[in-house]
């Protein structure tokens, strides 16, 4: 799939990524406004609630961290008000200049994921994000329009590939007619769209989304997470039970191309500022530590 070049003035997105992964350390902090997290903060699970806890995430870690993951889901639940909030959180991020990675794990076919492209992916939409999670389980090739809007104005995409819960096991390690695994189809299928920038010396902008505790599905099933040529989006880091040891079984020598997503080992420290600030600048540290030693 030729890519086509990015909107003016805008670099793609994998090598914003690299820039801020460098500059602030290889850590994503999830806005998870969660109905107990709400009441942990003192705010109510209402819109008011929600505007609330996530500004005040993006104002104490906005310019600090590589990049911000609001859960779509947490606004979704409130409705047109809980979708209003997180386009203004998006625009917050926009404005401070950090790097927006919407969680929505959309997959469909067709006009209706060219219709979520242009959603989240297209210059000048209220949902913009510089980067959307996605799920390729209606095949690779699904993605198309999403990964063409991405191409077109410098964003990306993270790919659902090799997850910790116990049901994705069923379709992530299940054989096609190859006999390779549909998660080994996933990588190549990254590989592939990122064959450019990998060519260029850059880190592509699609990537992939791998648990860092799936243990030695990585192995098992022979994924090139090197040879994918994007960053890899991991769940699973700090507060969830991966550490050091973990983190190289999985990711081995495509550790440095890991982001680690924490959420609730960062906001548990909330609501004050500044024990945010230290939180998440001690995650970040301990991700660097144990991605880039």
């Amino acid at each position: 799939m030729s890519a086509q070049p990015p909107a003016a003035g805008r670099l793609p997105f994998g090598v914003r990524l690299a820039a801020a992964m460098d500059a602030h350390g290889p850590l994503c902090v999830g806005i998870d406004p969660h109905a107990a997290l709400l009441d942990a903060w003192g705010l109510p699970d209402t819109p008011a609630g929600l505007r609330d806890f996530s500004l005040r995430v993006v104002e104490a870690l906005a310019g600090r961290v590589a990049a911000v993951k609001p859960q779509s889901a947490f606004f979704e639940r409130h409705g047109s008000a809980g979708i209003a909030v997180l386009e203004e959180v998006l625009a917050a991020l926009r404005r401070a200049g950090t790097l927006a990675i919407l969680d929505v794990k959309r997959g469909d076919i067709g006009s209706t994921m060219a219709g979520y492209a242009q959603a989240y992916l297209a210059d000048g939409a209220p949902l913009a994000a510089d980067a959307i999670t996605v799920s390729p389980y209606l095949g690779y090739g699904s993605l198309r329009p999403a990964l063409q809007a991405a191409a077109a104005t410098g964003r990306g995409v993270f790919v659902l590939a090799l997850t910790s819960n116990p049901e994705g096991a069923a379709v992530q390690h299940a054989r096609t007619a190859s006999g390779r695994a549909v998660a080994a189809e996933v990588v190549a299928g990254a590989a592939a769209s990122n064959a450019a920038a990998r060519a260029a010396g850059e880190l592509g902008s699609v990537g992939l989304v791998v648990g860092a505790t799936v243990g030695d599905g990585v192995r098992e099933l022979d994924l090139d997470l090197l040879a994918a040529g994007g960053p890899l989006l991991a769940p699973g880091v700090g507060a969830q039970g991966a550490g050091a040891p973990e983190l190289q079984a999985v990711f081995g020598p495509a550790r440095a191309h890991v982001l680690a997503s924490s959420s609730r080992g960062v906001l548990g420290d909330g609501p004050d500022p500044v024990q945010l600030r230290r939180a998440a600048a001690r995650a970040a540290a301990e991700a660097a530590a144990a991605l880039r030693a």
